[in-house]
């Protein structure tokens, strides 16, 4: 039993350490591989020195027993755990992973492949950031009754405050935003986001969305250093699962609307009144990079 607190404590310690060093924004999770515990940290060229100082004071002066081992999650590993749901009835029809039967949904005149890009966003959030997997389609019949939401006969795509009204009662931690000024104040925001759904247009830049009046797309894991977003792209599966400069993003921003995008920061579970866990619909699954 004593042993037992002796690790625990080294652990507690170890993950206190890494914080300090690593900062509020790096991931820190804790993984269970043959039984083998492993610190798993998201790696990034900020903190370079992180893991030479882990080495010199945890490891080798026996705080932590050898049994302990520091895994480097690269962006390319975190991205394989996104969820990048697709909406179309094509790619459903051509039996492309991510795409499921809500691609070929009817909502009175409208098809959800013309208006479903927002509820694969969300469900693509839902999925990734919380322990539970939802559908595009469980999203949008959840949306009918965490906020004002309600398909129309002229549309069924949904707006800023009811998305961020469901993702709230879904416990996601997020706010709708205007354009920055300046590019820069879009950066240090995407550095401090764990996902945004970005409403863009090509009336605004065509660099790389053509003939798209207004779309929501979903962007992940923002790299300073290359200035490199990853895309899930619900219209498009030949541009899913790749990643873009977010230069591209703020370039496009739809400013007739009146936001440009939604940002979460956070998951709260006590938050969470939906915890709803597993799609029903058929779908072709998923696949990683």
């Amino acid at each position: 039993m004593i042993y037992a607190k002796k690790r625990i404590s080294a652990l507690l310690l170890f993950l206190f350490f890494i914080s300090l060093l690593c900062g509020a924004d790096q991931d820190i999770v804790m993984e269970v591989r043959n039984k083998v515990s492993i610190i798993v940290v998201r790696r990034t060229e900020l903190h370079a020195g992180v893991f030479g100082a882990l080495q010199e004071h945890i490891f080798d002066a026996g705080v932590i027993a050898p049994g302990f081992q520091a895994h480097y999650r690269t962006p390319e590993e975190q991205a394989e755990r996104v969820y990048t749901f697709l909406q179309g009835p094509r790619a459903f029809g051509e039996s492309l992973p991510w795409s499921g039967e809500w691609c070929e949904q009817m909502i009175g005149y409208n098809k959800f492949g013309g208006f479903g890009c927002g509820f694969c966003c969300m469900a693509n959030i839902y999925s990734t950031l919380t322990p539970y997997e939802c559908s595009p389609w469980d999203m949008f019949e959840f949306a009918i009754g965490a906020s004002e939401y309600y398909p129309t006969a002229e549309s069924g795509a949904i707006g800023w405050e009811d998305m961020k009204a469901t993702l709230q009662a879904a416990g996601l931690v997020c706010e709708v935003y205007r354009k920055p000024a300046t590019y820069e104040e879009f950066q240090e925001q995407m550095q401090h986001t764990q996902s945004a759904v970005v409403l863009v247009s090509s009336a605004e830049d065509a660099t790389f969305w053509q003939d798209t009046p207004g779309h929501y797309v979903n962007i992940w894991l923002y790299q300073k250093s290359t200035d490199m977003v990853f895309l899930a792209e619900p219209g498009n599966p030949e541009n899913n699962r790749t990643w873009i400069p977010l230069r591209y993003l703020y370039d496009a921003l739809k400013t007739v609307s009146p936001y440009q995008y939604l940002a979460v920061t956070s998951y709260a579970e006590e938050s969470n009144a939906w915890k709803s866990n597993g799609i029903d619909e058929f779908w072709h699954g998923k696949v990683s990079n």
